[in-house]
């Protein structure tokens, strides 16, 4: 059984070091959790589709999610606190320095700098999932269609996911009929 200081001290490490909270933070769970084979694969993913579904925060959500998986209820507080604590505190002490150094030619290279740091760690771990699924060529049909939708056209994701819920209830219905129907 997983220690809940273990589980406090890997979600510490995950909420100190990952740039720009919830999605940048998948490839760092992944890589500690997975790698510790204190998940699988597809429990990974699971919780990262309902984390997305969740209402909250994207970090908060995956925290609470595995910490259950792993050790029920005092998990999910232990691997919320452990999330949480270290950007708390980073954002504290950035905070009461800020206005400092908020115009420090070097601050803002810095910024700037990770930048594209925080795109790859969105990135990666999209890809990743999409490896890591069986789709079919209906599904990758819809992972373009949503990105072309999204990016280009500025359709807003609530009526992407609206239309995707209707079409599989009646897909889900029609396939019941069917059935019924090729039943002697």
């Amino acid at each position: 059984m997983i220690s809940l200081w273990n589980i406090f001290r890997v979600f510490a490490k995950i909420g100190a070091f990952t740039i720009g909270g919830g999605i940048p933070m998948i490839a760092a769970i992944k890589s500690e959790l997975v790698e510790r084979q204190w998940l699988k694969d597809e429990d990974f993913i699971d919780i990262i589709t309902l984390a997305q579904t969740a209402p909250g925060l994207f970090a908060v959500n995956i925290s609470i999610l595995t910490g259950y998986k792993l050790r029920g209820t005092k998990g999910s507080v232990v691997a919320t606190i452990g999330s949480c604590l270290p950007p708390f505190l980073i954002i504290l002490l950035v905070a009461m320095f800020f206005t400092s150094f908020k115009d420090n030619e070097y601050v803002i290279k810095a910024f700037k700098g990770i930048r594209p740091v925080v795109v790859a760690l969105i990135g990666i771990p999209m890809i990743d999932m999409i490896k890591s699924t069986d789709m079919k060529w209906w599904s990758c049909l819809l992972v373009v269609a949503t990105m072309t939708l999204v990016c280009f056209l500025k359709v807003s994701p609530i009526y992407i996911l609206i239309c995707v819920m209707v079409m599989a209830l009646f897909f889900s219905w029609y396939h019941q009929q069917k059935s019924k129907e090729d039943r002697p």
